[in-house]
């Protein structure tokens, strides 16, 4: 499949900041990218420059396989953490200039998702919420059907039906073949909409993966001792080894490739009971940006 999303090598400086570190990243048709990272690793910088709202100052970006320009956002939609909309104007006028702007305008299909959101038309967006102003931008943003979709916590301040709704919405544009690229602090979001995980973490990618991938790789070793947990020795430094959490009589350790191996040195220490667990997104999310290792 094409990659309608494409970062090569993205790099953003403030001055001897670095925001951006030689990010490499790319999202196919028919696919949804989930972006986590902690406050203040890069996530929206990356998407300011991949809109063209910053200007980079390494790397390559490419939409729909071609450079950023104005005629670029006819099939690319995007929502900001905080929608932007005109406080005077109704959401029906929103809708107007959004039928006035795009070719693909679908009035149907925006009738549809303001009945999802139970939105007023009539309402001027001064008088919305925050959740009904996200739902709003979120309206916008599905009515022009859009190819590509960049979406920076397109669920915020929504209740939680309509970020089920949300969820909804994207994995039905990539069913239809939209790339889609969001950013949550949500990591159950990402877990149940995304096929592929990018994690970020002080401005550089440290995981770049599908998630079925990640959790067959990612795994807990679980030991129970009788007494005093022995000495680990050397399998500490073990660079297979993300993690390791003595509580009480239990050894737990997060691994990462031949986790078989693993289990089976622990297994020679004579543990009371050894178990191997898969981990879950949340679990993984954690190793990664709290490892010393990245």
């Amino acid at each position: 499949m094409a990659a309608l999303i494409s970062l090569k090598r993205l790099t953003k400086r403030y001055g001897s900041f670095t925001a951006v570190d030689d990010v490499s990243l790319e999202v196919e048709e028919g696919s949804i990218c989930g972006l986590l990272g902690p406050n203040g690793a890069g996530k929206t910088t990356t998407f300011k420059c991949l809109l063209g709202f910053a200007k980079p100052s390494g790397g390559t970006i490419a939409i729909e396989g071609a450079p950023v320009t104005p005629a670029t956002f006819e099939s690319l939609a995007y929502v900001p953490e905080r929608a932007t909309l005109y406080d005077n104007l109704t959401i029906a006028e929103h809708l107007e200039l959004y039928r006035r702007s795009y070719k693909n305008y679908d009035a149907a299909r925006a009738a549809e998702l303001l009945a999802l959101f139970d939105l007023d038309p009539g309402k001027r967006a001064k008088r919305l919420s925050k959740g009904m102003r996200t739902a709003v931008a979120l309206t916008l943003a599905f009515s022009i059907r859009p190819r590509v979709l960049i979406l920076d916590e397109p669920s915020s301040g929504l209740d939680p039906v309509h970020q089920r709704n949300v969820l909804d919405l994207m994995i039905d544009a990539a069913a239809n073949g939209a790339a889609v690229l969001f950013s949550s602090h949500q990591v159950g979001q990402v877990e149940r909409a995304a096929d592929s995980v990018a994690i970020m973490k002080r401005g550089k990618l440290i995981v770049n993966s599908g998630i079925d991938d990640l959790k067959t790789g990612e795994k807990i070793i679980e030991a129970v001792f009788a007494g005093p947990i022995p000495d680990i020795g050397d399998l500490a430094a073990d660079p297979r080894i993300l993690r390791a959490e003595q509580v009480g009589a239990t050894l737990r350790v997060a691994t990462r490739d031949d986790s078989d191996d693993i289990a089976q040195r622990i297994f020679a220490l004579h543990p009371k009971s050894i178990r191997t667990i898969d981990l879950n997104l949340e679990e993984i999310f954690m190793n990664a940006v709290s490892g010393d290792q990245h």
